[in-house]
């Protein structure tokens, strides 16, 4: 079962300069945790997205397309980066996720969606 990991976004991952707020110490532990993940053959893939400001949205009606410009204004709808997981099942993933350090220097959440 392929699963996909959304990281949500926050107000604070939406900054130009949100890379600069994580640690030393939380890339370390990320990194380690993507180590584990690749050794174990879970992980696909993992990306971070940049902020919103650099984002377009394309709105369909019919025949009809409206582009608009980001930054988008509702923090909590907005994905922040994610990974690609390949995993027997989704107490797996779940499990994955919660061994995961935060991804964020401020309380966060993590979204599970299966192929």
């Amino acid at each position: 079962m392929r699963v996909m990991v959304l990281v949500k976004a926050t107000e604070d991952s939406e900054k130009e300069t949100a890379s600069a707020q994580w640690t030393a110490e939380m890339m370390k532990a990320m990194g380690k945790f993507n180590d584990e993940l690749r050794e174990a053959g879970v992980l696909v893939m993992a990306e971070g997205l940049k902020p919103t400001a650099q984002a377009k949205r394309v709105a369909f009606d019919g025949a009809s397309r409206t582009v608009t410009d980001g930054p988008f204004t509702e923090t909590r709808e907005l994905v922040a980066g994610f990974w690609i997981w390949k995993v027997k099942d989704m107490d797996e993933a779940v499990a994955w996720v919660k061994r995961c350090p935060n991804p964020m220097p401020v309380p966060s959440e993590i979204e599970i969606r299966p192929f």
